[in-house]
Formats: structure tokens, C-alpha cells, sequence
């Protein structure tokens, strides 16, 4: 529908030069009409009257593209276009829209673009809007791209080559697109492209994508639908701009974070024994000795003596306990070394072969994925062995053990070691005990020579050295132990 002035126009100074779309009515204000020569009997206000007879060639499709955006999925854009007058003279204008701009609207349902005129002469613009381009594409590392769906090709300019360390001559094709995305992130390349040619839903995703050199590296693509004169969707255009740098910076500060709050745990739980557990025993010392002064015969004095002896052991189990937290930090000085995780695994079950045959244990694991890790020796000893116990000593009444451990690489983090253990053992109740997993001295089953050392040591040898221990558990069926090493 053609309208020159509508019923309503949402905005009323016709001194403004602007395009307002209502529903299915266009209407361009009196001063862009007159300003580029026109009057009402020689002008059709229209899409394509516009693209036609008003905007140098140059900048048609970018602008239809923004315009079919603004009308179909209200993204808001900023554009500079060359307009032609009546006399065929070249006005430089800037488009924004009332999003660009925060303008309020009456009507939700309408949209509007505003046109400023520049002072600037044709050549100079051009001149000077290519070479700001390529600067500012060189500074911020962003190279376009676009995929024709008509022709099936791709094309890349020369900064996405060097962003992905293709040689200036390469010619990209769509039947590389998958190769250019780590295996991980491939479900999110295949549905944010479906649909983006599909629906026409634009994205900006961070992905990890993967170079000639095959070096992953993190971007940040940007791609928005392409439109034909049909407002059939004819491609994707986009950009990628190398984040790398600050998404490495970004996982680092988050491991750093989790490193001091590890740390703090630690400090916390190391204060509780020493403010707790040694003045408990203290505590008990100092009662048994002043009832020992009060004792008459020898053989009450006898009996406190008995007391003491059991008090002494438990205050050097503490201390030693004590020394375990503060020998992790200064043991990850030592060198590490290559170990095999099947000859320390078979080491392990050697040390504890009487209580696997005892309880008739099953071990099953697989190295074949990661055979080898360059790791302190006595701390993948003491991970190994403190899970193994552990999954043995919590076993369900009703069935033997069968224990599951292998290795994978995590391709999300720098193909980082990733050691599974499974158990079909009694489970852990996640919701009631989850957050209190890991704490010093935390037992969540009867058993008589629970401590709640074990688990605590263990993530802490693993978090000194910059890894990561997760737990999956269910009642009654088992538990699942996940280490990043």
C-alpha cells in the first residue's frame, strides 16, 4: 500500500528526513521527498521504487538485507548509503533506525529510519569509508564472509583467511564448513547456520573453530540472512572475529577464581582442626589430668591412663592429618614424571590385593584413549588408591564390586587428561550431601572406620596441581568420580 500521509504518523515534525512502516503502509517524510527532488506525482513509495531509481547500486543489497532484518525480525541497524537526487547527484546519508537511536514509538508495531545527510563529497567518502574499513577490520581481527545458497559457494575475505591461516589464494567451499569447527562445537555450527538459512534467525555465538594449521582457536561469529527481491532467503553473510586472546584470558581468570576458592576451602578446613579438633583433645588431656589428682587408688589412676593413651593416639592422627594438608601445597614442587596409569593402577591393586580378593572385587578399566600423563608419581598413587578403597569399602550388601576406570580427552579444554571412575556401590545422596562432599572429616555411611579424610586429600592433590574433580552419584546404584587432570 502506497500512503503519502497516513491516518496517524507516529512521528509529526516533517522537517525530518525518515521512512515509517505501519503494518503494511509506507510513508517518507516531506523533507526526504523534497530534499532529493521529488514530488508526490513522480515518486512510488516503495521498496523497490527505492532501491531502483534512489540507491547507488553499491549499496542495494546491504541495505535490503537491513531493511528485510528491520521489517521481519525487528533487529535495528546503522548504514551509510549514497542516494541519488532528481539531477543524478550523489548525497551521502546515514541511516538509523528509532532503535539505534532510542526513539519511543505510539505503535510497537511500527518501525522507522532516519536518514542524515552528510557534508562529505562522493569520492572522499568512498576513499576514506574503504580505508576506515580495512583498519578497523585489521585492528579488531574480524573478516567477513558469505554463503550463496544459489550458486553454493563460499567467500572469504582476505583477514578471515588470515584469521583461520589460509593462504591468500584459497578458495573456500561448503563442503569444508564442518572441518572449520571443533568436533565439540559442531551441533552448534550445523543448528545456528540451519536456522539462520531457514527461519532467517540471525546469531552470535562464541565457537571454537579450527585452523589450516589445525590450531583451535575461539571467534565470535556474527551472521545475519541474506534476501532476494522475492524476500526469499538467499544466503548468509557474516563476520568472524578472532576472541581468542581474551576467551584464554577469560578461562584462565575463571580457573584462578576456582583455585583460591579451593585454597580458601582448605584454609577453612585447616582451621577448623586446629581451632576444633586439637582443642577438643587438649580439652580431654586437661580434664583426665586434673581427675587424675583426684584419684585415690591406683587402679582408678590406672584406668585414666588408658584414657590418655587413646587421646594421645587420636591427637596424632589429627597432627598427622594436620601434616597432610599443609605437605599437598609444598609437594607440588616435586618433578613430575611420565606415569602410566596401568602400571600405577596394577601398583595399586598390588598394595591392597588382600582386600580386593576379600571382597571379591572386580577392576575393569581402559587406557587406550590416554595411556600416560606427565604427573607427580605419589599423588596419582594416592588418588588411585583412595577412590579404589573408598569404592570397596562403601560396596552395596547385596552384590560384589565392579569397578570401572578409563581415560578420554576433554577437546573443550586443550585436550586435557579426563580419568572416569565408576563404582556399583551403595551411591551418595547428591541433594542432602553434595555441597559437604569433598569437607574434611564428612562421612555419609555408617560404617564404622569411616573418616572423611580420603576424598578431601584427593581433591586437594588434584586442585594443587590445577585440576578438577567432579561426582555424579545415585542411591543404591553408584558413584561416578570425574578427574581433569
Amino acid at each position: 500500500m502506497i500512503e503519502s500521509h497516513p491516518k496517524e504518523n507516529l512521528i509529526s515534525n516533517n522537517n525530518l528526513c525518515y521512512w515509517e512502516l505501519n503494518n503494511n503502509t509506507s510513508y517518507w517524510s516531506k523533507a526526504f521527498i523534497k530534499e532529493l527532488g521529488y514530488n508526490l506525482d513522480n515518486i512510488i513509495i516503495k521498496l523497490d521504487f527505492f532501491l531502483d531509481n534512489i540507491i547507488e547500486k553499491e549499496y542495494r543489497d546491504s541495505f535490503k538485507n537491513n531493511f528485510y532484518n528491520l521489517v521481519r525480525y525487528n533487529i535495528g541497524f546503522k548504514q551509510s548509503i549514497l542516494l541519488k537526487n532528481t539531477k543524478g547527484e550523489a548525497l551521502e546519508y546515514i541511516c538509523k533506525t528509532h532503535e539505534e537511536l532510542n526513539v519511543p514509538l505510539k505503535n510497537k508495531s511500527s518501525k522507522v529510519i532516519f536518514f542524515f545527510q552528510s557534508k562529505l563529497k562522493r569520492h572522499e567518502k568512498l576513499r576514506d569509508n574503504n580505508f576506515y574499513y580495512m583498519e578497523t577490520a585489521a585492528m579488531t581481527s574480524t573478516g567477513s564472509w558469505y554463503i550463496d545458497f544459489e550458486k553454493k559457494k563460499s567467500y572469504w575475505d582476505n583477514i578471515t583467511r588470515e584469521i583461520l591461516e589460509y593462504p591468500e589464494d584459497f578458495i573456500p567451499s561448503l563442503k569444508m564448513a564442518m572441518q572449520l569447527y571443533a568436533e565439540e562445537h559442531h551441533a552448534l555450527a550445523a543448528n545456528m547456520f540451519f536456522e539462520c538459512g531457514l527461519s532467517g534467525k540471525p546469531f552470535d555465538v562464541e565457537i571454537l573453530m579450527v585452523t589450516a594449521k589445525n590450531r583451535k582457536l575461539w571467534v565470535r561469529a556474527i551472521g545475519k540472512p541474506v534476501f532476494s527481491n522475492k524476500k526469499d532467503i538467499i544466503g548468509v553473510r557474516g563476520v568472524f572475529q578472532d576472541i581468542d586472546d581474551d576467551k584464554q584470558k577469560e578461562i584462565h581468570l575463571k580457573k584462578t577464581s576456582e583455585i583460591i576458592a579451593s585454597q580458601n576451602s582448605r584454609l577453612f578446613n585447616f582451621a577448623h582442626i586446629v581451632s576444633h579438633n586439637l582443642r577438643s583433645h587438649s580439652s580431654n588431656l586437661s580434664l583426665i589430668v586434673q581427675l587424675f589428682d583426684t584419684m585415690d587408688t591406683l587402679k582408678e589412676k590406672l584406668e585414666l591412663l588408658n584414657n590418655i593413651k587413646n587421646v594421645s593416639d587420636s591427637l596424632n592422627t589429627t597432627i598427622n592429618h594436620l601434616n597432610e594438608v599443609v605437605t599437598i601445597q609444598t609437594n607440588t614442587m616435586q618433578i613430575k614424571e611420565t606415569i602410566s596409569f596401568k602400571s600405577t593402577l596394577n601398583q595399586v591393586c598390588k598394595s591392597i590385593s588382600q582386600i580386593i580378593s576379600s571382597n571379591n572385587a572386580t577392576i575393569l578399566h581402559d587406557f587406550s584413549r590416554v595411556g600416560e600423563l606427565n604427573y607427580i608419581p605419589a599423588y596419582m598413587d594416592s588418588i588411585l588408591l583412595n577412590l579404589l578403597t573408598n569404592a570397596i569399602k562403601y560396596k552395596h550388601s547385596e552384590r560384589d564390586p565392579i569397578i570401572s576406570i578409563k581415560t578420554t580427552l576433554d577437546y573443550t579444554n586443550n585436550d586435557s587428561v579426563i580419568l572416569e571412575f565408576k563404582d556399583n556401590g551403595l551411591g551418595i545422596d547428591m541433594e542432602k550431601f553434595g555441597d559437604k562432599l569433598f569437607g574434611m572429616y564428612k562421612t555419609f555411611h555408617q560404617n564404622d572406620d569411616a573418616v572423611g579424610i580420603g576424598l578431601f586429600i584427593t581433591k586437594n592433590q588434584i586442585e594443587s596441581l590445577n585440576g578438577e574433580i567432579t561426582v555424579e552419584s545415585e542411591l543404591n546404584i553408584g558413584t561416578t568420580f570425574t578427574i581433569k587432570f
